[in-house]
């Protein structure tokens, strides 16, 4: 039986880059490539944060595609100065990554995005872990991909718990609220794992500790950008004790959805203030029977770690 292929759509910071780790580590998928959004960073930057981090762990044949610059009904973006104090400036804590040999596709991360669809169908798995401007933009220009998909893991929203960039809103919802309120009311099968899971899958120094302790490039490099971001946890979110495991759990959930208890739920989200961004139960949907999304709403966080730690850990290892 042939393995699941995974694409990645990432605003590469701090956890983008544990996500991309992950994906290359896990022995049950293939990461066929990623897309470049904008987010915690600048979507050129957060692309060349990709290339980089592939060089480091050995993975120069994956591909990397320039997405969205920006969400589908503004002329623009900004970082949040947020984003650049927890992923730091460049978006890998300020660290000087050696620079990649290569550069980015030529082919745009959309028109990827579509072709992998129609060439794998349901082996395809596709995890956003910033905004989902490129899934929607892929939807509008092919539909027909809603179909093919075989699954869809985001991480954003949040639905049983405050969001946090405002009591309303998770921050990669709301990049770009249109653009997610479109795929929510698509019959892509689709998993939600939002803060209500995320923020209970925590990183301390214990771990960043081992992977230093490895001794190599790769181990180094990957716990000065955890220790920063923990650092960096201490300031936004001092009640959590250690820094959040965000888009490396959508990757875990992708591969394993047992991981999580879910429910199945249509959502929608709020696309104006003041709950703009809000991920929650689309009342005008909730008696359908065809429900194609699920929420996350608990983990089974040992489980989750004990994986995490042994796949990158390796990984880190040998690199």
């Amino acid at each position: 039986m042939s393995k699941k292929k995974m694409i990645l759509d990432l605003d590469t910071g701090v956890d983008d880059a544990l996500a991309l780790a992950y994906a290359l580590a896990d022995p049950d998928c293939d990461l066929i490539g990623i897309i470049g959004s904008y987010g915690n960073v600048y979507v050129e930057q957060g692309v060349q944060n990709s290339l980089d981090l592939l060089a480091l762990l050995g993975a120069d044949d994956v591909p990397v595609y320039l997405g969205a610059q920006h969400a589908l009904h503004v002329d623009g973006f900004k970082v949040l100065p947020v984003s650049a104090q927890i992923h730091g400036d460049n978006g890998v804590a300020n660290l000087q990554l050696p620079t990649a040999k290569r550069g980015p596709e030529k082919q745009s991360g959309i028109d990827f995005l579509i072709e992998a669809a129609h060439k794998y169908k349901d082996q395809l798995l596709f995890v956003p872990t910033g905004p989902l401007t490129n899934l929607a933009a892929a939807l509008k220009k092919d539909p027909t991909i809603a179909d093919l998909i075989g699954h869809v893991t985001l991480m954003g929203g949040a639905l049983t718990i405050p969001g946090n960039v405002s009591p309303a809103a998770e921050a990669n919802i709301h990049q770009d609220p249109e653009a997610a309120n479109e795929v929510f009311h698509t019959a892509l099968p689709l998993t939600m794992v939002g803060l209500d899971v995320t923020t209970r899958t925590l990183l301390t120094k214990h771990e960043t500790a081992c992977w230093r302790a490895l001794n190599t490039k790769a181990g180094t490099v990957y716990a000065d950008l955890v220790n920063y971001y923990i650092e960096a946890y201490k300031t936004t979110n001092p009640h959590l004790h250690g820094c959040a495991l965000h888009d490396p759990l959508a990757v875990g959930v992708a591969i394993e959805p047992a991981l999580v208890e879910k429910i199945r739920l249509n959502l929608k989200v709020e696309t104006t203030a003041p709950f703009e961004g809000r991920t929650i139960g689309d009342e005008a949907r909730l008696n359908e029977t065809n429900i194609s999304t699920e929420v996350a709403v608990n983990v089974d966080k040992k489980a989750f770690l004990d994986k995490f730690m042994n796949r990158l850990t390796p990984l880190f290892a040998a690199h």
